[in-house]
């Protein structure tokens, strides 16, 4: 079977790159000095006995982060990326992950807590694990690369083959000859991607065999690293060999269980081995890779691509038949590689760039990416400078470091500070809304399966167990009844539905054409009033006439303004008192927001756009709903503003006058955000429940006028009106505010969609 013919004569290049791949990914957690810490696995990650993407490795200090399986590769970065994330910013403040595969620092053995599991059989395979191993060689940690090739592409090749009458067994052959080449080929892989050129003296039960000063290529890779007794051969040869010797050193007694197998490609598919032989070998585990410290989750996508690829020549490259122990071969080759000075030409130099050739001209052939062909050559000039390997440019940034656990401490603490650059978001997901991404963070944080249905729409689906929930844009879910936010998107229906209910709403007139509404300022002359479109969010066309109207061209302009937005457009009584935003969750209002309007302070010296510029350089201000707080606009509505208050854009306000670009109060058009969840009377917030139910809601965001938070609620105007229902509140200006305590709403959310997860 030339699988390579079949490939080109029928035009497979595209569906061959195609493959789902995840990822697994072991990391020590460590003080700020690199030394392991000794502490247990952080409760805030929920229960181990579920978690889908943080578990315990081997001991309490060993984190093992699991990406879901993805179709593209750059999918399964972003999950790595947003996982490390969440635990650097979940970890105690004085903890962080070592980037490094070999562990420094390590405790006293008796200080090493093995994985405290809920299952005792758990608990008693890694008890047998030290005994066999030690305890230091079960902190080494590294990344265990899963795939799958496409069902298409291998259902294709099956069509186009006529040496397999069974489809399993066509499929079951694929992947072992993936398995079989990736061993024989592996050595190639360490040479360019190991990063563990050297350890703690303290790893070494029996002393350290390296010299002063000696570096090697892989310790991990080594007969020093995670590795079998040499004699334990598993077949490669068929699924049915493959069982058997398996199951042989098990029963034997030389492994305590089939995982105890630590080949550097596994065939996955089933519980048990003896399973494949009935389900067939659905994916393959990769288990070969170096933590690469350079890269802050582990692996560049660079590199994450190259070694897909490399899995896919293995299927590419014909079988050897001249060489009967392909595997063996390999493992052998493997160990001379491993320990090899990392700074010198390899002894297989020359096959090393004869395998790397072939990989580029099969990338040529299927039409890959100018990138990933530049890429690939790259990596073989690596084979004429060893210096510029992973390992060969890790050895020297050791050595300017001071030394190993130096190094990686320095890269551990520096990880960590860059998570907490931008702590509000998610930055694989900066694309999404920042209200969805603090629900995604909490959903890895806690265990809750996600699946991203559609990013530009904030749609995601997530599951505990067999129950699953949809949500979108953070709190929209199946909880609020169909019309509710039909309701409140509609202005002028929200308050009629508000009024019938019996809650204080300011009169209004509605108008269906710019002209009717322009030619209606006698109604209006000299009164506070509000001008919005029917139907907005994010404050979008709404214009505030504090002092009254009292410019006819003022008025047809907000007039204007508001119909870019909506066919029709309301004129509102201004409520006097201040506006305050209450965020409802069923029976309780959990946070109340102070929104304070767009403004400056002058300083005597800088004119009202300077101010607005510097007040913008804030790190939190952004545009869009990428930022809890957002940039202040100098537009037609700020300038309106400005001109009710005498001034201009040019204009240079007094020292500590307050300047106010715009009268409503929206986040979302450079207001100040304040927590007043404490100091509101507790009438106003059973008030705004009161308003969610009306509307017929379970999340909803009440904004409401209140002259004095202090004073109990009063059924009239002067005591409190409700402007304004949201079917879709911020909840990311009560997690982030800009001033006051951070009220985690998206755990409140998960509350009410799982209430059987302990959050």
């Amino acid at each position: 079977m030339n699988i390579q013919q079949i490939i080109r004569e029928n035009q497979l290049g595209l569906l061959f790159q195609q493959g789902t791949v995840g990822i697994e990914k072991e990391s020590q957690r460590v003080h700020a000095d690199g030394s392991v810490v000794t502490t247990a696995h952080p409760k805030a990650f929920g229960s181990r006995s579920f978690h889908p993407y943080i578990q315990t490795d081997f001991a309490e200090s060993q984190l093992e982060l699991i990406t879901p399986p993805n179709k593209k590769i750059e999918d399964t970065l972003r999950w790595l990326s947003a996982i490390h994330e969440v635990v650097l910013r979940t970890l105690p403040e004085d903890e962080y992950i070592f980037p490094m595969s070999m562990p420094a620092g390590l405790p006293p053995a008796d200080k090493i807590k093995v994985a405290q599991l809920e299952n005792p059989a758990d608990v008693a395979y890694r008890e047998h694990l030290v005994n066999s191993y030690g305890k230091a060689k079960q902190m080494v940690s590294g990344i265990h690369y899963n795939f799958q090739l496409d069902p298409k592409l291998v259902e294709t090749l099956f069509k186009n083959q006529n040496t397999y009458k069974s489809a399993v067994e066509f499929q079951n052959n694929l992947y072992l000859k993936m398995a079989r080449n990736f061993l024989r080929y592996q050595w190639i892989l360490v040479y360019l991607l190991s990063a563990t050129p050297t350890v703690d003296e303290d790893y070494f039960r029996d002393g350290s065999p390296l010299k002063a000063g000696q570096y090697v290529r892989s310790l991990r890779s080594s007969q020093y690293g995670y590795v079998n007794a040499p004699d334990i051969i598993v077949s490669y040869d068929s699924v049915e060999k493959y069982v058997e010797t398996l199951e042989y050193w098990v029963n034997s007694g030389r492994l305590i269980a089939e995982k105890e197998f630590y080949s550097n490609v596994r065939l996955r598919g089933a519980q048990k081995a003896r399973d494949l032989l009935k389900n067939g070998i659905q994916y393959l585990e990769f288990r070969l890779f170096d933590l690469n410290p350079f890269a802050p989750y582990g692996m560049t996508l660079e590199d994450a691509k190259f070694i897909h690829n490399f899995i896919l020549f293995t299927i590419w490259l014909e079988d050897d038949l001249n060489e009967p122990n392909v595997v063996e071969l390999g493992r052998s080759r493997l160990a001379e590689v491993a320990f090899e000075n990392p700074l010198s030409e390899t002894k297989y130099r020359n096959e090393g760039e004869q395998i790397i050739q072939q990989l580029i001209a099969m990338l040529e052939t299927i039409g890959a990416t100018a990138e990933q062909i530049a890429y690939a050559k790259g990596k073989l000039y690596q084979f004429a400078e060893p210096s510029q390997t992973l390992c060969g440019r890790l050895v020297k940034a050791i050595e300017t470091a001071g030394g190993y656990q130096q190094f990686g401490a320095e890269i551990a603490r520096r990880n960590k500070a860059q998570a907490f650059e931008r702590f509000y978001a998610l930055s694989a997901f900066d694309n999404m809304e920042l209200s969805t991404q603090a629900l995604m963070f909490d959903v890895i944080q806690k265990g809750i399966q996600m699946e991203i249905l559609d990013e530009n729409d904030q749609f995601l689906r997530l599951q505990f167990g067999e129950h699953f929930e949809y949500v979108k844009n953070g709190n929209m879910t199946s909880h609020d009844s169909y019309i509710s936010p039909l309701i409140m998107e509609n202005k002028v229906v929200t308050k009629k539905v508000l009024a019938k209910a019996g809650f204080n709403v300011p009169q209004s007139l509605e108008f269906t054409s710019l002209e009717q509404a322009v030619a209606s300022y006698p109604l209006f002359e000299g009164k506070a009033v509000v001008i919005k479109p029917k139907s907005t969010n994010f404050g979008l066309g709404i214009s505030i006439f504090q002092q009254g109207v009292h410019d006819r061209a003022d008025f047809a302009k907000a007039i204007e303004i508001a119909f870019r937005e909506d066919k029709e457009v309301m004129v509102e009584d201004y409520l006097q008192g201040t506006e305050y935003r209450f965020f409802v969750l069923g029976d309780k209002t959990l946070a109340v927001l102070l929104r304070v309007p767009a403004n400056v302070i002058g300083d005597g010296k800088s004119t009202v756009k300077q101010l607005v510029e510097a007040k913008n350089s804030h790190p939190l201000r952004g545009d869009g709903s990428r930022t809890p707080l957002k940039k202040i606009a100098l537009g037609d509505i700020e300038q309106l503003q400005l001109k009710e208050q005498g001034l201009t854009v040019d204009s240079v306000p007094a020292k500590d006058q307050l300047v106010q670009l715009r009268a409503n109060s929206n986040i979302s058009t450079g207001g100040d955000s304040i927590d007043m969840t404490d100091e509101m009377h507790d009438s106003y917030k059973q008030l705004a429940v009161g308003i969610t139910k009306a509307m017929g809601a379970a999340v909803c965001g009440v904004d409401l006028i209140i002259p004095d938070l202090k004073k109990p609620a009063e059924n009239n105007l002067q005591s409190w009106g409700v402007i304004e229902a949201n079917f879709n509140p911020m909840m990311m200006m009560h997690i982030f505010p800009y001033s006051g305590k951070s009220r985690r709403l998206t755990q409140n959310v998960l509350k009410m969609l799982f209430p059987e997860l302990s959050i």
